[in-house]
């Protein structure tokens, strides 16, 4: 059956999204810390080292290190493959931080069918629970530390 032309351009559009990565600029400002926090907790993981003393300092909480550790620990235990991340002084996000990035916009602003729309199919239902208390936990922490 032959497709039309609109659909194969839609696809094209969509595979050219899928190859212009975002910018960490353009998602919510807790979800651009949280990023950074787990690029850290990354570079620290792979050096052995404990990342809480570095994030509290960069973040200014000891709170704000423990839910960022905590919700890195809950995408990872959660997460059906390895998290990507990029580079720390990296600009651009991996499509894991993106849907990470688009999590905590979707709890920061209260948005919980935007959080499933974000999250759907990628884990399953009966985990994503997990994810959801510990963004709203990581939101209300940052909030408080306003």
């Amino acid at each position: 059956m032959p497709q039309s032309q609109s659909a194969i351009a839609a696809r094209k559009a969509t595979i050219a999204k899928l190859a212009q990565p975002p910018r960490i600029d353009v998602i919510h400002p807790i979800a651009a810390r949280f990023v950074y926090s787990l690029r850290l907790i990354a570079l620290h993981e792979h050096a052995r080292r404990d990342p809480v003393p570095e994030l509290a300092t960069r973040l200014g909480s000891v709170e704000l290190a423990a839910k960022s550790l905590a919700l890195g620990r809950a995408i990872g235990a959660t997460w059906p493959e390895n998290i990507r991340v990029s580079r720390f002084c990296c600009c651009l996000l991996t499509h894991d931080e993106a849907t990470i990035g688009a999590l905590i916009e979707s709890a920061a602003n209260s948005d919980s069918a935007g959080f499933e729309r974000a999250i759907g199919g990628l884990i399953r239902p009966d985990r994503q629970h997990r994810l959801w208390d510990a963004v709203l936990a990581l939101v209300a922490a940052e909030v408080r530390a306003m």
